[in-house]
Formats: structure tokens, C-alpha cells, sequence
């Protein structure tokens, strides 16, 4: 039997309105009807009663049945119970009129009227709808009645207490938090005593107050590392402020010196020893990234605050030494090399490659590059080093997929990242893997690495096996030739930009080792050399340029054959403009959208491009879009631009109000 209740005894009263309004109507315009419409009026109302009657018995034993009240029916319930058809109440037990309506009536009222987040969908979820009401909390659960399509039947539990003790208890959750002075070694040790005591006792002093605001705990676990233990509910404040701890210590510091922390944070994990693992993990990543930042880890992934400061060159070459050795005794024991860069290989790239390649020889162990010849941005370096009888240490990666054996060691540099190396088959078919690179670490990374020589203070690759070689064991015949160095020195040349960003002492010292092995800087300029027609597609590009929250941005749908080095060629181009601080060059180049990044410092365009799936470095990073239109890309790139300033603006705006 199905009925709609609601509406019958909703229309039987407005139907018996008009018939009167009629009948009224009918005796004005003749009187001598007055008794018989009076007779059918009384004789309808009867029967609508009657109906009305029937109607209520009938829901009555719907709801009911043969039990009586107190042998267990809905209403005798202590949980509130709700009856609709279809969005309309019309029948609910005590307990749903005193907890939900506070003691009122609602029959025959819109659901949504009186519990406006009543979701009837949400309800008919195995896990109930959540709702609150009066103060208290509740999961409601529905369904329709057996036999009735339009009844639906909703009980409402309530878990007030149980959902406040898990509420509760995710707050109390511990993150762990690992803290370091990225500058100690660098900076902090080389000052008089007295100063350095100045200094460590204001950050100690700073972090003491950034945790005392928390009820959690700080211990000092070394020199320069800390240990934090705060609960979610104050972690979740940390994060909203952006972690402003870093601020407040970045002012401790004077003009020639930068304070800076590295933050790790281990959150909601199962355990402390969890939690810990993550922060050991995050704080890893926050190195890696630059310092100066906090990186956040938890089972969703991490999150990055900060890092808005550039790199603090490490004026030690101890750990060049080390990996040297250790990298040296690790290609010894193996029985060949392959060397590869990323894809769509440059200049550092190629060169530190070929630097590579000339440690295996020191090594007398046989070595080859492996490069996309039809898709790299080194066609010069490549043609160069073919001139100097080493063309068949240069193979494809298809030529050198399958020649990977058990002993074979998969040298990568220049990237971090497995999706963007030259052939990510070589280097999931290999069991060692070295790992040398100097951009910011992103999430992703090579995880697997026998060596991961990975240093964000270095101007390029090129320059870290550059300091490599200078370890290495060599004579007359195995000793860096004057190609390879040029290699090296145009692959420093390239990242540095002609030696006017990111460059640091040690960066000049590699210069200098290169220049004395025989290094030509005209031969190094050449290689940067275009064609007219080159020259000509970057200038358009750089003339259909906007400007937009400070960036100059351009967006073109095509690419001519062979042009792909004029993307970041315009992108440089862009940063000689008034008023830009950084410059995003999007290219359909017709698998991919490509985008170049640049900018002098003062944004970061690692950041922008990790949002679009890229990453590199502070002043220098870009990304690849596939599978997306040209105006597509164009708007991803904008919202990454706005989401970056916005964020920038937050941060801010709440260091001016502190």
C-alpha cells in the first residue's frame, strides 16, 4: 500500500475550502440553492473527517503495528525518531519533539525548517549524517519504510560525549618536532665566544617562548638541534601562523650574519616512534630544500612553510672528500657505469656528465652517457665532445636498457627526481644507484641511493663533480682533459648565469681548477651562442610578454622544431626588465607544456612550480604540463603566481601584527 499521507490530508481540507467558497459563491448569485449546497458542504466536511480518521489510524498501524506503546514501538524509543514523506514531517516520537524541537510541534512542516543541515542522502550512508543541534551532537541514520516508498523513517543518535572524547583525544595527539640552526657550522662557530653565546642564548631564548605558548616541551639534543613535542591543537595554530618561529630567529642576526632554523615535523601518526620517524624524514627534507623552512610530514604527504632565504654556502670541502672516496671505492667495485642526466638534458647537465665520465676513467672502469640526442638543449657540448674521439661513450637510452646487469652502477646527476631522468627503466633495473645533485629536494626523490651527494648551497651540478675530481687519484693519461673541462665550466656558467647569481667562493675555486686545466671561456661562450632564428622566436616571446603581481609571464601555443632552448633563454631575457622579479616562460612544445622559471631572489619560483608538479631551485625552476590546453596551462600558471603572492601576503601581515 502506498499512499501519500501528507498530501491527502493536505489537499482534503484546501479541496473542502473551495467547494465552500464556491457554494457561497452559487447561493449569492441565487438563493434558492442555499440548502442544498449547505447539505453537500456539511455531508463533504463529514466525510472528510471521516478520511482524516482513517488516514491517522492507518499511519497509526504503519507505525505501530498490533504492539502497543510501551511493547517497544517508535514512539516508546528513547532516541528522537522522525517520520517524513518525501521532505515533509509528519509523525515523530517525544524524544524528537523535547531534544530536537525543544518541546514545539512541526507536523506537517519542511524538514529542512526545523534541522536545516538534514541531508537525506548523507543519512542513508552506511555511516549516518553528523549533525548538531541545541548544543548537542549527533549521527543520523534513515532509510525508507518496508513497503512505502515515500515514508522515510530517520533515527537520530546521540554521541554528544563520545565525539567530544574523540575530539578530544585528536587534539591531544603528540607531533614531534626536530629543529636545526641551519648557520652553526657555517657562520656560528667562527665568532668570538662571547658572540656566539649572545646569539645561542637568543635562540634558545626564542624557542624557549615559541614552545612555552604551547603546552608542550623543548629539549636541546646537541650544539646546534633541538627536540619539541607539542599537541595537535597547538600544532594546528603553528601552522596557521606559518610557523613564525622562523621569522623571529631570521631577526636575531646582524649584516654579515644570517640566523636561520630547519624544522621537521613528525604529525597524527600512530605512535610516537611514528611521529618521530616522520620528523627525522621532514626534517631531511627541509635541509635539503635550502634550509630556512619547516617541512611537515604526515600520512597525507608533506607541506612546506617558508624557505624564503637563499642557501648558506658550506666553506668546508670535507664531505667532498668523503663522497669522493667513498664513490671512488663504489665504481672500483663495480663492473661498468652508466651516467645519465634528466631529460631534455643542458649544459649542466651534459657537463657534469662528462665530468663523471672522466672519474670513471681515473677509475679505469668503463663508463658511458646516456642522452637523448633528438631531445636535449646541448647540441653544441655534444658535437664537442664527438670531436674529441668520445663519441661512442655517448649511447641512447633505448641502446642501454637492456645492458644493465647486476654490477652495473647508474650514476645520475643533476636531478633528484626518478620520473625526470633520462630513462627511468635504467635506473629501476639498477640495484646501485649514486645520486649527485645540488636543487632543492621535492617530494619524490631517489630514495634508493647508495650515495645521495646532494648539496642546495652549490651553483650546479657541475660544479660538485668539479670539487669531485680534485680527489680522485688521476695521472698524465686520466686527467681531466680541456673539453671536459670547458664541459664543467659551461654547465657552472649556465646555472650561475654568467656568474652573477648563486654563486659563492667555492664556486669561483671550481672556476679557477677548470680554467687551469685548459678551460677557454670564449670556447664556454660559444656554446651559448644561437641562431639567427633562434634569436628571432625568443625576442617575439619575450615581446608578447604581460605582467602580472610582478612576474613577466608568456604563454604560446607552438614551438618551432628545435627551438626548445629558447624557453629558458627568454625567461632569462624577461629578469632584464624594470620591475619584474621573475619571469615564467610556457610553451606548447607539442607532447607537453613546458615552463621556464627565473627570478632574482626575491620570489621563490621553486615554490610556484612544485604546486604544478616542477621544482628546482630558489631563482631558477620549471615544470612540465602534459595532457592540458594551452589556455589551461595559462590559467594553472596564474592561479600558482596568485596563490604564491597570497600566500606571501599572509605571511607577512601576520609578522607585522606580531
Amino acid at each position: 500500500m502506498k499512499r501519500n499521507f501528507t498530501r491527502f490530508e493536505f489537499f482534503v481540507p484546501v479541496l473542502c475550502a473551495a467547494c465552500l467558497a464556491l457554494g457561497v459563491a452559487l447561493c449569492l448569485a441565487k438563493p434558492v440553492y442555499l440548502i442544498p449546497v449547505a447539505a453537500i458542504i456539511l455531508a463533504a466536511a463529514a466525510a472528510a473527517a471521516v478520511c482524516a480518521a482513517h488516514t491517522r489510524r492507518l499511519v497509526r498501524h504503519i507505525l505501530y503495528g498490533e504492539k502497543s506503546a510501551e511493547g517497544g514501538s517508535f514512539a516508546a524509543l528513547g532516541m528522537p525518531v522522525l517520520i517524513l514523506s518525501g521532505d515533509v514531517i509528519i509523525w515523530y516520537n517525544e524524544a524528537f519533539r523535547n531534544e530536537i524541537l525543544g518541546g514545539d510541534e512541526a507536523c506537517l512542516e519542511a524538514i529542512r525548517k526545523r534541522v536545516p543541515a538534514f541531508d537525506r542522502t548523507l543519512t542513508s550512508e552506511p555511516t549516518g549524517q553528523n549533525l548538531e543541534n541545541g548544543g548537542r551532537r549527533y549521527t543520523v541514520y534513515g532509510s525508507a519504510a518496508e513497503g512505502e516508498s515515500d515514508l522515510y523513517i530517520a533515527y537520530f543518535v546521540d554521541n554528544t560525549a563520545l565525539k567530544r572524547q574523540a575530539g578530544e583525544y585528536i587534539a591531544t595527539r603528540p607531533s614531534v618536532m626536530l629543529i636545526a640552526v641551519d648557520t652553526y657550522d657555517e657562520i656560528l662557530k667562527e665568532l668570538k665566544e662571547s658572540e656566539r653565546a649572545r646569539i645561542a642564548g637568543e635562540i634558545d631564548l626564542a624557542l624557549e617562548q615559541f614552545i612555552g605558548a604551547t603546552s608542550g616541551f623543548l629539549r636541546r639534543t646537541g650544539t646546534s638541534r633541538y627536540l619539541a613535542v607539542v599537541e595537535e591543537r597547538h600544532m594546528q595554530e603553528i601552522v596557521k601562523n606559518r610557523f613564525s618561529i622562523l621569522d623571529t630567529v631570521r631577526a636575531i642576526g646582524q649584516e654579515d650574519i644570517t640566523v636561520t632554523l630547519s624544522i621537521g615535523v613528525g604529525r597524527l601518526g600512530d605512535t610516537f616512534r611514528e611521529c618521530e620517524e616522520m620528523a627525522v624524514q621532514a626534517l631531511d627534507m627541509a635541509l635539503g630544500r635550502g634550509g630556512d623552512q619547516a617541512a611537515v610530514k604526515s600520512k597525507n604527504g608533506f607541506e612546506f612553510y617558508g624557505g624564503v632565504s637563499r642557501s648558506v654556502e658550506k666553506r668546508s670541502k670535507v664531505k667532498s672528500r668523503i663522497i669522493a672516496t667513498a664513490l671512488h671505492d663504489l665504481i672500483v667495485q663495480s663492473d661498468d657505469v652508466i651516467i645519465m642526466g634528466h631529460k631534455m638534458s643542458d649544459l649542466d647537465s651534459v657537463g657534469s656528465a662528462v665530468g663523471v665520465w672522466r672519474i670513471c676513467q681515473m677509475c679505469h672502469k668503463p663508463a658511458c652517457i646516456v642522452v637523448d640526442e633528438k631531445r636535449t638543449l646541448s647540441e653544441k657540448l655534444l658535437a664537442q665532445f664527438k670531436d674529441a674521439d668520445h663519441e661512442g661513450c655517448l649511447r641512447t637510452p633505448d641502446e642501454m636498457e637492456n645492458q644493465v646487469s647486476p654490477r652495473t652502477l647508474v650514476i645520475i646527476v643533476d636531478t633528484h627526481m626518478a620520473r625526470m631522468v633520462e630513462s627511468e627503466t635504467i635506473y629501476k633495473r639498477a640495484k646501485n644507484v649514486v645520486v649527485i645533485d645540488h636543487h632543492r629536494k621535492c617530494v619524490g626523490h631517489i630514495d634508493n641511493a647508495v650515495i645521495f651527494y646532494h648539496e642546495t648551497s652549490a651553483s650546479s651540478a657541475s660544479e660538485l663533480v668539479t670539487e669531485l675530481i680534485q680527489y680522485m687519484p688521476s695521472d698524465k693519461e686520466t686527467r681531466l682533459t680541456a673539453v671536459e673541462a670547458q664541459a664543467l665550466l659551461a654547465g657552472i656558467t649556465l646555472d650561475t648565469r654568467n656568474f652573477a647569481l648563486h654563486t659563492g667562493v667555492r664556486t669561483f675555486e671550481a672556476a679557477a681548477y677548470l680554467r687551469r686545466m685548459g678551460a677557454q671561456t670564449q670556447a664556454v661562450k660559444k656554446l651559448f651562442n644561437s641562431s639567427l632564428e633562434s634569436y628571432a622566436y625568443r625576442a617575439q616571446l619575450v615581446t608578447d610578454a604581460e605582467l602580472y603581481m610582478g612576474c613577466a609571464v608568456v604563454v604560446a601555443d607552438e614551438l618551432p622544431e628545435h627551438m626548445d632552448v629558447v624557453i629558458p633563454q627568454a625567461a632569462n631575457d624577461l629578469l632584464t626588465i624594470d620591475g619584474v622579479e621573475a619571469s615564467f616562460v610556457a610553451v606548447n612544445t607539442g607532447s607537453q607544456i613546458s615552463i621556464s622559471a627565473r627570478s632574482m631572489g626575491d620570489l621563490n619560483v621553486q615554490v610556484v612550480m612544485e604546486t604544478l608538479g616542477g621544482g628546482g631551485h630558489l631563482t631558477m625552476a620549471g615544470a612540465q604540463l602534459r595532457g592540458v590546453t594551452v589556455d589551461e596551462a595559462r590559467k594553472r600558471l596564474f592561479d600558482a603566481i596568485t596563490q604564491y603572492r597570497e600566500t606571501q601576503h599572509a605571511t607577512r601581515g601576520a609578522k607585522e601584527n606580531r
